[in-house]
């Protein structure tokens, strides 16, 4: 999918999203780049208002991201899907001051179901992975 035909997806279906929607003001504004391999990743900047324990971003920050990403990841493939199962597994901390990337990728789709893997990453470490399915709106709405 082309970069425009993403972001009018996006837009259109997740228009004031805390994580992406950049008319959001108090959102985050991540932006996502689509990859040769059509996945995405965005890049977040860990500032210190993320934090839960000292110089560590909080897990549920961590885990929007990861959702976010496989989100986003939909989109550049043309779905509107919502997150129906989400499991992360965080391996090291995430932490404060210093910039992360979270990256998604589809690894199964079968109409209305789709599986996704997503990680972050930071100062070349994975710091947390995910593993998600997705249910794709239909004519008929979400279920």
């Amino acid at each position: 999918m082309q970069d425009s035909a993403y972001q009018q997806l996006r837009d259109n279906a997740h228009p004031n999203c805390f994580l992406c929607a950049p008319s959001n003001p108090r959102g985050l504004g991540l932006v996502f780049q689509i990859g040769d391999d059509g996945g995405v990743e965005a890049t977040f900047a860990c500032d210190d208002v993320f934090q839960s324990y000292p110089s560590t971003v909080h897990g549920g920050i961590v885990s929007s991201l990861l959702d976010s990403a496989m989100t986003n990841c939909l989109f550049a493939h043309g779905h509107v899907a919502v997150t129906f199962e989400l499991n992360i597994r965080f391996r090291h901390p995430v932490e404060t001051g210093s910039p992360a990337t979270v990256r998604a990728r589809i690894t199964a789709s079968s109409k209305p179901i789709h599986e996704l893997t997503g990680e972050v990453l930071q100062q070349g470490q994975v710091k947390a992975t995910a593993k998600a399915k997705f249910l794709e709106k239909t004519a008929g709405g979400w279920f």
